[in-house]
């Protein structure tokens, strides 16, 4: 590294330490009021404020929901995205900024995610107005991660990559102590669909089964054999996996509903074989309903391919966690079976996902990842804002 980065480096921490309290701040009030993917109005409209008080001009998405921002000058630029959306979960945390917005919650951390970008861009464009930021650097609050096929198609639509040349994110672990930052070259996560498998049959009597289709019955059969059957025509070592998380029929319990559906997530870590899925899973599905006389409509949503992390981005994510936290933060991490959009701009521009350790201090097991009770703790939000804006700085 040279000395003009170290000194740099050493910059980005007083100014880490100066918004820090701030950032927090951010973040609980997004957490207060959660806002679902593509509905993101009251967010986006506090982040393009804050920019603005900080000299920049930010530029909402033609969705009218996220924005793109660019700071300081060049011909190619380095990004840093975070997104921004809720989920449709209850908040089960006990804290004074917990979720004023009934079956909503940042379950997922995309406030903690939001608030250490914002973090980056008010310490980034303090270094502009101070004449110290030789580069540009473009900052991404992207929208509805959480809706397959993910929000970040539209910022790419929006010319959000253009002259970028490298991307980084990061995402919250509870798997990981806050202080950890998980490093890994290749696939970091898997493939995702959504599946919707739609019975429809005449209804009738639950004394007369025969008489009629069950639909019931046949919904039962699809959600407990249909994974099954795709597992004995698709390699296993794939690595894939079918989970209905919805199922939803009738109103009687002596009524043989004539509508019914199952819904849930197809993931696999394998790009070939999630491909290959897409085109059994409606024929497996006629298959195992045709015994019961039902109509079958099944929608494979593609959703996202694998996060493929590129070498160089982690060589330069290894060097900023290095310089900013020290490298005894550095840990190993494994490909997961989740899903993230992220992966859209990799499929246009190399770049990186670190995973952002958010186990509180002193707790042994930590609340999951899209859980009413995902509660990170804050502490990470500053760590976070160092590392983005170290690996914008030595990009």
């Amino acid at each position: 590294m040279t000395t003009s980065h170290s000194l740099r480096l050493a910059d980005v921490k007083a100014r880490v330490d100066e918004v820090r309290d701030e950032a927090v701040a951010v973040r609980r009030d997004l957490h207060a009021h959660p806002e679902l993917g593509w509905h993101e109005v009251r967010t986006t409209e506090l982040l393009a404020r804050r920019l603005t008080e900080a000299g920049l001009s930010p530029r909402v998405l033609p969705t009218g929901t996220g924005l793109i921002c660019d700071i300081g000058s060049g011909d190619t630029c380095t990004a840093l995205r975070a997104d921004i959306d809720a989920l449709p979960v209850p908040d089960a945390v006990d804290a004074p900024w917990r979720s004023t917005i009934d079956g909503a919650a940042h379950a997922c951390g995309h406030d903690v995610h939001t608030a250490a970008l914002l973090g980056a861009a008010l310490v980034l464009a303090g270094m502009a107005r101070d004449g110290v930021l030789d580069r540009r650097v473009r900052l991404i609050f992207q929208p509805a991660e959480e809706v397959m096929p993910g929000g970040a198609l539209g910022v790419i639509a929006a010319g959000g990559l253009d002259g970028v040349r490298r991307i980084y994110g990061l995402h919250c672990d509870p798997r990981l102590d806050v202080g950890q930052i998980g490093l890994r070259t290749g696939a970091l996560t898997a493939a995702a669909d959504r599946i919707l498998v739609r019975l429809t049959g005449p209804g009738g009597h639950t004394s007369r089964p025969h008489l009629t289709a069950d639909l019931v019955y046949a919904l039962s059969t699809l959600v407990t054999e249909l994974p099954a059957a795709l597992s004995r025509r698709v390699d296993p070592r794939a690595g894939m996996s079918l989970v209905f998380g919805r199922i939803t029929s009738g109103s009687a319990a002596n009524a043989i509903p004539a509508r019914g559906e199952v819904e849930g997530t197809l993931r696999c870590l394998d790009v070939n074989a999630w491909r290959l899925a897409a085109e059994l899973i409606p024929t497996l599905a006629e298959q195992l309903a045709a015994p019961f006389g039902v109509e079958v409509d099944t929608e494979v949503t593609h959703g996202v391919p694998p996060v493929m992390n590129d070498a160089g981005a982690i060589d330069v994510f290894r060097a900023a966690v290095e310089q900013t936290i020290g490298p005894g933060a550095i840990a190993p991490t494994d490909q997961s079976l989740g899903g993230e959009d992220y992966a859209w701009y990799l499929e246009h521009v190399p770049g990186a996902m670190a995973r952002l350790g958010v186990r509180p201090v002193g707790v042994e097991t930590a609340a999951d990842l899209h859980t009413p009770g995902f509660n990170p703790s804050e502490e990470a939000i500053a760590l976070g804002t160092g590392v983005l804006t170290a690996a914008a700085l030595l990009d």
